[in-house]
């Protein structure tokens, strides 16, 4: 149907690219906060010669730490899709320090997790699955609450076996809620906006049970039941990703 500035129309098919939305309103503002944090982290690790890591929103997916660390320009940036190896990152920073920057700033999603962590993690998540009945998926679900609740201190932990590892001080600076108040910046105010009038548009024209996707220049209306409880992932190919790797930054893995 014509809608305006916007075109909407109930896809046909339901696929990957079609599942979630381009973007979220929200996002960019916490995006120009995290950057701008890492970017003042900077001056700070360079006068003093510190490692500094910087914990970012991101429990389950890493889109926040990665934008903000490519455009605060992070020397490392770790996410919950890639599983880190500490000997790989501290293996930069000393390349770093070779090279004469006695300092690194390095982006963390709270959610980035150490391979053996990783993999202990996932081993307990196929407990889940494999539970063969209600009580031992109780008891299977109970475990892997305990190791997500043990691993909200893994920055600091981190942050420890650098400084053992490579000799330099290292501190943590954790953003926590700050990312999500303040005034919405321009791009969000305008996201807002278009999708407010494409679902207004969606009620009048009697479609229901659909969210309002942010596609390209435009949007789309998406099934709800085929986005609810689907977290949108970095994709290990993502070009964010790649712009990361062409320049230098530490993915630690």
């Amino acid at each position: 149907m014509d809608a305006g500035l916007n075109v909407i129309h109930l896809p046909k098919t339901i696929d990957n690219d079609i599942v979630h939305t381009d973007s979220s309103f929200g996002f960019a503002t916490a995006l120009e906060i995290a950057t701008q944090a890492v970017d003042r982290l900077h001056s700070t690790a360079h006068s003093h010669h510190r490692i500094i890591l910087t914990e970012i929103m991101g429990h389950r997916a890493g889109w926040l730490a990665l934008g903000a660390g490519i455009a605060g320009g992070a020397d490392v940036i770790l996410l919950p899709e890639i599983p880190y190896s500490v000997d790989a990152i501290a293996d930069k920073i000393e390349r770093r320090r070779s090279h004469g920057s006695s300092f690194s700033v390095v982006a963390v999603a709270e959610g980035a997790l150490s391979v053996t962590d990783h993999a202990e993690l996932e081993h307990a998540r196929a407990l889940v699955k494999d539970a063969s009945s209600p009580e031992r998926k109780a008891m299977a679900k109970r475990g892997v609450k305990r190791l997500e609740a043990s691993h909200r201190a893994n920055t600091f932990t981190l942050a420890e076996q650098l400084e053992n590892l490579t000799g330099l001080e290292a501190r943590v600076s954790i953003l926590g809620y700050v990312q999500r108040g303040g005034s919405p910046c321009g791009a969000d105010r305008l996201l807002g906006t278009r999708l407010g009038v494409a679902g207004a548009e969606a009620i009048a024209a009697g479609h229901f049970g659909v969210m309002v996707a942010d596609r390209g220049h435009g949007t789309e209306l998406v099934p709800l039941k085929e986005v609810a409880g689907h977290t949108k992932f970095v994709p290990a190919d993502h070009e964010w990703i790649q712009a990361a790797r062409a320049v230098g930054t530490a993915l630690g893995d």
